[in-house]
């Protein structure tokens, strides 16, 4: 395998939550390889630092405000690529809401609401937009999940359950998009050190379970969890579609 496998170059990647964690360190691989890459949030101006950065590092990169619970900002959010002339060869579904922590029979509607509105059905339409457009020509959709999409953890009962309904979603689209060379993956990553896992990171109690859990025995970075989203984007993946890989070290083993 050589390197050229990874080479990104002429592509265009959308990645959703790309300010902060995990996003951010997708948004920063992907353009390190060659990638034109479209950071997506809710706040432009997160984002714009982010392309900041990519671009200091010789990246080519662009902000645009996208925020994924809000079905308008996402069709605004690819029109305004469209008129730019830009199509994404590459997406990434990574924003993510989790509102709640505690038992599902305590949880007020609101918060339910707004954790399927992001992680189910804001992947779904995104999803949508971008496959539309990649009809043609091809493309890669890769959707983050977890590992609660396997093995539901307590107190994220409905966010576990969003997860796998993710990891169904993705099986099901790499089934009918595969005819439009569009291929479709998701990847599930462990605990991994970012604010929107800091309610169990920070928690010494929770955090000493977790860590009895995992085979590696520690907690995850950001830039671990990146290279397997560049796998599942580049030329290496060409005949990988319908796969769900976890990066997680070895909870669900």
């Amino acid at each position: 395998m050589t390197q050229s496998l990874f080479d990104l170059t002429g592509k265009t990647a959308l990645v959703s939550g790309a300010s902060r964690g995990i996003g951010e360190s997708i948004a920063r691989l992907l353009a390190a390889n060659g990638a034109h890459v479209v950071c997506t949030s809710r706040k432009l101006e997160s984002c714009e630092k982010v392309v900041e950065a990519i671009r200091a590092d010789g990246g080519s990169a662009q902000a645009l405000a996208m925020h994924v619970g809000d079905i308008a900002a996402i069709e605004a959010a690819f029109a305004a690529l469209d008129a730019e002339g830009r199509t994404v060869d590459i997406l990434v579904n990574n924003a993510a809401a989790n509102p709640y922590f505690g038992p599902m029979i305590d949880m007020d509607l609101g918060s339910f609401d707004k954790t399927v509105e992001v992680n189910l059905r804001g992947y779904f339409w995104t999803t949508v937009q971008a496959a539309r457009r990649m009809r043609g020509k091809g493309g890669c959709i890769v959707n983050i999940a977890s590992v609660n999409a396997r093995r539901a953890a307590p107190g994220q009962g409905v966010y576990s359950m969003t997860k796998a309904g993710i990891v169904n979603m993705t099986e099901g689209f790499a089934k009918e998009l595969a005819v439009h060379g569009i291929r479709v993956n998701a990847v599930l990553p462990g605990l991994t050190d970012t604010k929107f896992a800091s309610a169990l990171t920070g928690n010494p109690k929770i955090l000493g379970m977790m860590m009895q859990m995992i085979p590696l025995a520690r907690v995850a970075q950001p830039d671990e969890i990146a290279p397997a989203v560049l796998y599942l984007s580049s030329a290496a993946s060409s005949y990988v579609t319908g796969s769900v890989l976890a990066v997680d070290g070895g909870y669900l083993s």
